[in-house]
């Protein structure tokens, strides 16, 4: 199988990672005004899956190092094969959740405080359980990111009407989100032998591990969302019936933004081997900021923003960058 050799190809993976993570929602956005967030949900998990597999037949199978995907997942055991799936039913009851809260309370709210708290407590979570890197500097590099989501927050705040409520639902159900989603990474590489060069007994490979992870969102997916579907958070309940009466754009769309995702994920697992399991995550979850430069550059979303929204704006991305740095700093 394909495997990261040196430490600065780690960081490139990393990278990939952040952009893929910050950019798969343009899809859903893209989609949105004529396309249900519940059946755009299901191709996403789709894609993710495919993508999973393209990645395990391709990537996972050739090359020398470690087993291939096929003779990997044959001798793996049902404790690590149960880890991996762990982590792909937390993670989508997560991501669920956080959809429901951005509708609710709005992305100002929702995505900072969801994504803010997952950054955090992923990063503690996994140093915790593979210690790689320097403590104080991994840390520190956390905080300034973490001030630089903050920034953004209040960025979409100066936004809103100062009429408008937070809702506490919504605030509740992205604190929930973030908690959830800051402990899956932890379930997908406790079940994956930490030298990929030295495959062991029992264990998954990265690509095996994110294939059976992807396997675990599916299967979730069909009592979540199922759920969702019959009982929205926003917006009248949809039957299986609308979801194939989409046209082949909305299914497309949806398998491209579960794909995008995946790749990301795909190359932060890989990358975990040199980077550590608590950068690799870390630096994958600064993809907030990412999304922000979606919404500032593309999407206009600051447009008719107050004056003095800019500086606002440029502090978050000086905060991310320095942030980022002390990330990629802290491995080394």
């Amino acid at each position: 199988m394909f495997i990261i050799e040196s430490y600065a190809a780690a960081v490139a993976c990393c990278i990939i990672t952040m952009l893929c993570w910050g950019s798969w929602a343009n899809t859903q956005k893209l989609a949105a005004s004529h396309w249900r967030f519940e059946l755009f949900y299901w191709d996403c998990v789709l894609g993710i899956l495919l993508f999973a597999l393209i990645l395990a037949f391709t990537l996972g199978s050739t090359g020398t190092g470690g087993r291939s995907f096929l003779s990997d997942l044959a001798q793996a055991d049902g404790k690590n094969i149960g880890l991996a799936l762990i982590g792909g039913i937390i993670f989508n009851a997560a991501n669920i959740l956080l959809g429901a809260a951005i509708a609710i309370a709005g992305m100002a709210v929702a995505f900072p405080v969801g994504i803010g708290l997952a950054l955090v407590i992923g990063v503690l979570v996994n140093y915790a359980a593979n210690p790689v890197g320097s403590q104080s500097t991994l840390f520190g590099g956390v905080a300034l990111i973490v001030v630089a989501i903050l920034l953004n927050a209040y960025a979409y705040r100066r936004m809103q009407s100062a009429s408008k409520q937070t809702s506490v639902k919504g605030l509740l159900l992205a604190v929930v989100a973030g908690v959830l989603m800051g402990f899956f990474y932890k379930y997908v590489a406790g079940s994956m032998f930490s030298n990929f060069s030295l495959p062991e007994s029992g264990k998954l490979s990265p690509y095996t591990a994110v294939v059976v992870f992807s396997v675990g969102i599916l299967l979730s997916n069909f009592a979540f969302n199922t759920l969702l579907m019959k009982r929205p958070f926003v917006g009248a309940p949809v039957g299986f019936d609308s979801y194939f009466k989409g046209g082949f754009k909305n299914h497309v769309t949806g398998l491209l933004g579960g794909s995008i995702w995946c790749l990301g994920m795909s190359f932060s697992i890989i990358a975990s081997g040199k980077a550590g399991p608590a950068i690799s995550y870390g630096l994958g979850q600064g993809a907030t900021v990412i999304a922000a430069l979606w919404g500032i550059f593309i999407w206009k979303e600051f447009r008719n923003a107050p004056k003095g929204t800019s500086g606002v704006l440029n502090l978050m991305l000086l905060f991310y960058v320095a942030g980022l740095g002390l990330l990629v700093y802290a491995g080394m």
